[in-house]
């Protein structure tokens, strides 16, 4: 993607002076962990270039994308503990690599850690920025108790799911590309348009991610196809096949679902065809699409020049047309 690698460069020149050495190492080392592992850094691009759509400068915008960045990754960590993951990015995690407790404090301080890079701005923008930050971080923290509270629930309804992956995913999306129109001084109307483009952006690319979770190529995705599937989890897709389905198709699905002696392979291409034959496949490319026509729609509002909207437009069609 020419505009992802245009920002990665200078942000991961940027974010390798953030991670220095400090004391106590037990500390910080597994903040640099985490922030090293790798990953698509999609969030602070999505800062930087919201600066230069708006008329601001990259540079000036770097603290405010490191900050999603790291609050991103702090996340991640408190996720992982909560989840018992032992792997993130093909690597160990953090509280597996060191300890529990240190997972914790590690993520304590960076969240803390996030919130100082505003410190780098004038008093208006580091108001605006705090505000905001400090919505989003609840909102992300919302949306996470609701996945919590799904798993053991048997009447999730499409509209909570929704709900759930707009709170876990796509506010941080529109807040990073929030906070490049708040340090490039751009209207109140114009930030919030781009804050309303990025979170259905965010959600488009999440419902994106169900279907590619279940129907991606496997050497590409990075992830375990299928995972979803093996982990019982109510994604759209599972969701769509029980509101669509047949009486038969549901009934199937359920018991696929929860029968622990099936194998997962077999699990995976039983749950694949009823989203297939239930018309749940199709349903959410059709989600996909949607909440991607809408972003585009709240693109063409925006106060910025015709070639400025189409490069937000080029990078919403090649997020939304990956394959891995």
């Amino acid at each position: 993607m020419q505009y992802i690698e245009q920002y990665q460069k200078p942000f991961l020149k940027f974010l390798e002076g953030f991670t220095t050495d400090k004391e106590p190492k037990n500390l910080y080392n597994p903040i640099n962990y985490i922030l090293q592992l790798g990953g698509k850094r999609l969030r602070p691009i999505l800062t930087l270039m919201a600066a230069e759509i708006f008329g601001g400068n990259a540079d000036r915008a770097m603290d405010a994308a490191l900050s999603i960045e790291v609050f991103h990754n702090f996340s991640l960590v408190h996720d992982d503990i909560m989840d018992d993951a032992p792997l993130r990015r093909g690597e160990e995690t953090v509280h597996e690599k060191w300890n529990l407790n240190t997972g914790i404090l590690s993520g304590d301080a960076m969240l803390i850690m996030a919130y100082q890079l505003f410190e780098n701005y004038e008093p208006q923008t580091f108001q605006a920025l705090a505000k905001l930050f400090s919505k989003t971080a609840l909102e992300v923290c919302e949306g996470q108790q609701y996945d919590i509270d799904f798993e053991t629930r048997n009447d999730v309804t499409i509209s909570e799911y929704l709900k759930m992956i707009e709170y876990k995913t796509a506010v941080l999306v529109g807040a990073a590309m929030k906070m490049g129109a708040i340090v490039a001084n751009a209207s109140i109307e114009d930030q919030n348009s781009i804050y309303e483009f990025g979170r259905l952006l965010g959600i488009a690319f999440q419902l994106q991610d169900d279907y590619l979770d279940a129907f991606g190529n496997p050497e590409t995705f990075g992830k375990q196809v299928g995972g979803d599937i093996i982990e019982n989890k109510k994604t759209y897709l599972y969701l769509k096949t029980m509101e669509l389905g047949s009486e038969d198709e549901t009934l199937n699905l359920k018991t696929f679902m929860s029968n622990l002696e099936l194998p997962n392979s077999n699990k995976v291409e039983k749950v694949k065809a009823l989203f297939y034959a239930s018309g749940a496949a199709e349903a959410t490319q059709n989600a996909v699409k949607s909440y991607t026509n809408k972003a585009f729609e709240v693109l063409e509002t925006l106060n910025v020049s015709h070639e400025k909207k189409q490069v937000l437009r080029v990078f919403g069609e090649q997020l939304m047309n990956r394959r891995v």
